[in-house]
């Protein structure tokens, strides 16, 4: 913690020294370092001080991604600090100065994906879900609300966690608690100093997709006087203008004599009365085309495909990247084990027996059908899956996923579903008659405030 202190402090200290000068760092302080950029490095120096404090000591991957985190937040601040001694910049020149922040976010999510077999997966998930609201600094007009939503797709996964710790290790709580407040903290900053946007200075040069903090002022001699002013423009030109506007007005105050100059086009030269001409070749005019964003240019070497996988690794049984699969049997199982089914497509999966948990994440139009879970199946990030329960299941949890049909078993009638960010989701209930009835989830909700509290309502949409 007092090295983190220290090195801030030295950062402080630099860029001290290089905001030297009426208006080099927009409105600042008495200290040369604009307000906002000093209340950054507290939330620095504070909440995310505490985060990677705990996250060493948690240690392992949690400990690197903190790392990560880090470095993007020091990445986000030396943007504040180009902004509060430039002028907006134009908007390609804006996307280059993003990259490092981009470049940082992009390195957090692809250290979760190639650690997928961690034992503190969740802990990776929270992070990567959440990281991108780095990015506020481009989401103008509101830039707090997206941070909101960035910081609620990390609960899903926060909440597993403090589920899993509550009772057996503080350390994992006080972690997710300190991870939380920096979005906390960081929706507050941006509430104060940058409501609608990104906040740069009034003054000083535009920004440029290499812009630094300006440098001190060198010690010793006055720099040499300005070199002479540039040449003055040719006049010629101007007086060039002046007589072309001029024989312009001249032929408009022709009136009806300007049209004594046009061409007479005769029948045969018009061409819905001579259809031949229709099919003559040459060169169509048109107007000028529309501007297009030019494409990324392909990758030469894209990156091969994840081998498929079934396996048991410990108690965890792994089923990755299958396509086109429609056998897949997992049979052998035990009352401890769980499974977890990621990026799987066009694919049916039959799990045999009882199991401790199942998460599907990732995946598309995949089939599940299994015996008996003690714990909860998950489904995450997915798209158009069907779940069968055959025996019995608790919970079932649907988060930000579009197309989910859940058939029950007559023993599960009593399960809870629980579901967050999805659509299209069907609930099926067994007849009498071995049919299925089907029934959709509510998607849309109505909230009033009745005087103490809020109370919510399912709407039906009529028609």
């Amino acid at each position: 913690m007092e090295r983190l202190v220290e090195r801030l402090e030295k950062a402080v200290e630099r860029l001290e020294s290089v905001c030297q000068g009426p208006g080099m760092c927009g409105d600042s302080s008495a200290k040369g370092v604009a307000q906002y950029v000093q209340a950054f490095d507290a939330l620095l120096a504070g909440p995310v001080a505490e985060y990677t404090r705990i996250s060493r000591e948690v240690g392992g991957d949690v400990q690197k991604h903190a790392e990560m985190v880090h470095a993007g937040l020091m990445s986000e601040r030396a943007l504040l600090v180009v902004a509060s001694q430039h002028q907006q910049p134009a908007e390609n020149a804006f996307s280059e100065l993003l990259k490092p922040i981009s470049e940082q976010i992009q390195a957090v999510q692809n250290f979760r994906e190639k650690n997928r077999g961690s034992k503190l997966f969740n802990h990776l998930s929270a992070v990567s879900e959440s990281i991108p609201a780095l990015g506020w600094v481009a989401m103008a007009p509101k830039p707090g609300p997206y941070v909101k939503e960035m910081t609620d797709a990390a609960m899903f996964y926060t909440n597993r966690i403090l589920k899993e710790y509550k009772d057996v290790d503080k350390k994992q709580v006080d972690w997710v608690k300190a991870y939380l407040s920096i979005w906390t903290e960081l929706q507050a900053y941006i509430k104060e100093y940058h409501t609608t946007g990104l906040t740069w200075s009034k003054t000083g040069p535009v920004a440029t997709a290499g812009a630094k903090a300006a440098p001190a002022p060198p010690a010793g001699p006055a720099p040499p006087p300005p070199g002479p002013p540039p040449p003055p423009a040719p006049v010629s030109s101007s007086t060039d203008d002046s007589a072309s506007r001029s024989a312009l007005f001249a032929q408009i105050n022709r009136g009806e004599g300007i049209t004594s100059g046009l061409r007479h086009v005769s029948d045969d030269m018009k061409t819905h009365k001579n259809p031949a001409l229709k099919n003559q070749g040459g060169p169509v005019r048109s107007g000028p085309k529309p501007f297009t964003a030019p494409k990324p240019a392909c990758n030469a070497n894209p990156s091969p495909k994840a081998p498929p996988l079934l396996e048991l690794e410990g108690k965890k049984w792994r089923v990755e990247n299958q396509e086109n699969a429609t056998n897949l049997v997992i049979s052998d199982t035990e009352l401890k084990q769980v499974a977890y089914v990621f990026k799987c497509t066009n694919s049916t999966l039959q799990i045999k027996g009882k199991i401790n948990s199942i998460t599907l994440d990732n995946c598309k139009k995949l089939g599940l059908v299994f015996d008996d879970v003690v714990g909860i199946v998950e489904i995450i990030n997915s798209r158009d899956v069907k779940v069968q329960v055959m025996g019995k299941v608790p919970t079932i949890s649907i988060n930000k996923t579009d197309g989910c049909h859940v058939y029950l078993s007559k023993s599960s009638l009593d399960c809870e579903i629980v579901s967050a960010k999805s659509s299209e989701m069907n609930v099926l209930i067994p007849t009498d008659g071995g049919d299925f009835t089907e029934f959709p989830v509510p998607e849309q909700f109505k909230t009033v405030w009745n005087g103490q509290k809020l109370v919510t309502t399912v709407t039906e949409i009529a028609g």
